[in-house]
Formats: structure tokens, C-alpha cells, sequence
């Protein structure tokens, strides 16, 4: 079966090279699909490692589940997520098993209080005795959807980056528990006290690399696929401690996430740059974002997953 599939995409890849121009995309289409459905039967072994790696953005980051329902949908293969801040969350809830239409519900339901303990009350607080705030709900919260899973345990691998806060130094987890990673991977550093962890003091992985491709490549991918949900930076409110905060973190990344995007072999933006970091009330529009950009991206990465299985399978 194996060879027999391997003969036909020989024949619709030479099809579609002569051919050129002349060859409608409909056409091109359907054979595509057809391929792709013939190949998704092949063992993994025989197709190409796809590593999805979902960047940090705040709200915005409730794109990521449109984009999960998108390639759910197209039945396109993920095996592994690499995540930071709100693609941390996500992906430690989507790697545990947890649907995407409960995905959608809880980011529709969200609010900040859910994830920490930021009220008017509370942040005068810190301001007068100069305490942090703190993201232990947050944790409690990823536990109470995924219950207290360890890495190994998830149905898909899954691995987050944080930041030690006392060092700079890029914390990678593929290990431990998982809420306690996500939570430090997430947590703005400024007005969220560090997560202690492992005798380190983290916070936030966007300070490091808010679109970990330099981490997926650790993890010998064939294919990397890669949502990006940061915003013009320029048109980004800086009125309040929240939006100034995350302002701070995508300035300091700018220039890691440019050469991150350039590693990656399929770029998902859904446009989401006029939605704050911290509106977390907007995530039925982001969600549908990333809906519509991955839709818009689908047979870009079937077109890569058929040639990419091709070459593996005629080395």
C-alpha cells in the first residue's frame, strides 16, 4: 500500500509541476486531497513530524483555538505543541485531551479573575506594600480542566518556555507537572510574583522567545507550523500597568520573533492587531481569526505534509 501511495504522488506531483497555470486550483485541489486522505492512513513513522508552536499575545492567544479547529477539522496530524504564555495555556490544555469545542467554551468564559488575584482592591494593595500579585489561581484553574498531569502523561507532546527571572536564562518543560509550567510560562513579570519552581524564580517565557521556533527545532521536526498573534506595537495602548507590561515583553522580543518566524515552515497570522493583550472579553473574534487564517492555510500544509512524506518515503 505503502509503495502504491508513494507511486501516485509521484504522478499528481509530476501532474501538477508540468502543468503549471493551466492546472485550475479546484483541480489541484482535489487532487491534493485525495492524496492527503490516502496518506494520513500511513503509520506516523512513514509521514513527517509536525510540530505546531503557538506564540505568546495575551487575549490574542484565543486564536490559537480557531487555528486548532482548523487543522482538526482538516484532519491534518499535530505531534507535537511548543508553546509560550497564552500558547502555553493552550496547548497544555489541547495536549491533555481537552476537545475543542470545550477549548472554545472556556475561553469564551475566561476572565482574569479566574486566573488571579488582580482586583481594584488587590492592586492598591501592591501598590502600597509593594507585594506582587499572584497567578496561584491560574494554576489551580489549568488543573481543574486537565487534573494533575504530568508531561508524560499528555495524549500529545507537549512542551512550554518560561523565564528565570533571576538569570535570563530560557527555561524549556517537557517534564514534571504541567499546570505549574504553563502558570510560570504565563506570568507577567512586574505585577505577578516569579512562579518558584525547581529552585528558580520564573516568569513569562515571551521575555526569552514569545515564538519558541528555536525551540521546536530541538525536537527534530520535518514540518513547523507556526501561529503568530503579536500586534503592531505601535498602535498598543500603554495607558495602564497591564498593557504597558506586555508592551514591555513584545518590544524586548521583536527581534527573536523575526528570526523564529523565518525558521518556520508555514506561518498562521490571524489578524487579530487590533485586539488588546488584555481583553480577554474579545476571545469569540479571536477564536474566529484564527479560524478564518487557518482555514487559509490548509492546503499550503497539505501540499508540504504530501511532499515532505514523499521525500521521506524515497530516500
Amino acid at each position: 500500500m505503502k509503495k502504491n501511495l508513494i507511486n501516485l504522488a509521484i504522478i499528481i506531483l509530476t501532474i501538477v509541476s508540468f502543468c503549471g497555470s493551466a492546472f485550475c486550483f479546484e483541480q489541484e485541489k482535489f487532487l491534493q486531497d485525495h492524496l492527503f486522505n490516502q496518506f494520513t492512513e500511513l503509520p506516523q513513522s512513514s509521514r513527517p513530524k509536525i510540530v505546531l508552536v503557538l506564540g505568546g499575545g495575551g487575549a490574542r492567544g484565543f486564536a490559537h483555538v480557531g487555528v486548532l479547529k482548523a487543522l482538526k477539522e482538516a484532519n491534518i496530524p499535530i505531534d507535537m505543541v511548543v508553546g509560550t504564555s497564552m500558547g502555553a495555556l493552550v496547548g497544555a490544555l489541547y495536549c491533555s485531551g481537552v476537545e475543542i469545542e470545550e477549548l472554545e467554551d472556556i475561553s469564551e468564559s475566561i476572565k482574569w479573575g479566574d486566573v488571579s488575584n488582580v482586583s481594584a482592591t488587590s492592586l492598591l494593595k501592591m501598590l502600597l506594600s509593594e507585594k506582587l500579585l499572584s497567578t496561584e489561581k491560574m494554576e489551580k484553574f489549568i488543573a481543574s480542566k486537565i487534573g494533575d498531569k504530568y508531561f508524560f502523561q499528555l495524549e500529545t507532546p507537549f512542551v512550554c518556555v518560561a523565564t528565570d527571572i533571576q538569570t535570563g536564562e530560557k527555561i524549556i518543560f517537557k517534564e514534571g507537572s504541567v499546570a505549574p509550567a504553563a502558570r510560570a510560562s504565563a506570568t507577567i513579570p512586574g505585577l505577578f510574583a516569579p512562579v518558584a519552581c525547581r529552585q528558580r524564580y520564573l516568569v513569562d517565557g515571551g521575555l526569552v522567545e514569545n515564538i519558541p521556533v528555536s525551540v521546536a527545532k530541538l525536537f527534530d521536526p520535518d514540518i513547523i507550523i507556526t501561529v503568530a498573534v503579536s500586534a503592531d506595537i505601535t498602535k498598543n495602548s500603554h495607558n495602564n500597568i497591564f498593557s504597558t507590561l506586555f508592551q514591555s515583553i513584545y518590544i524586548q522580543g521583536q527581534q527573536s520573533d523575526r528570526r523564529n518566524l523565518q525558521m518556520s515552515d508555514i506561518i498562521i497570522s490571524p489578524k487579530v492587531n487590533d485586539i488588546s493583550a488584555i481583553e480577554l472579553n474579545r476571545a469569540t473574534e479571536c477564536i474566529e481569526a484564527g479560524f478564518l487564517a487557518g482555514k487559509n492555510n490548509v492546503q499550503q500544509i497539505k501540499k508540504l505534509i504530501i511532499r515532505k512524506t514523499y521525500e521521506k518515503n524515497t530516500k
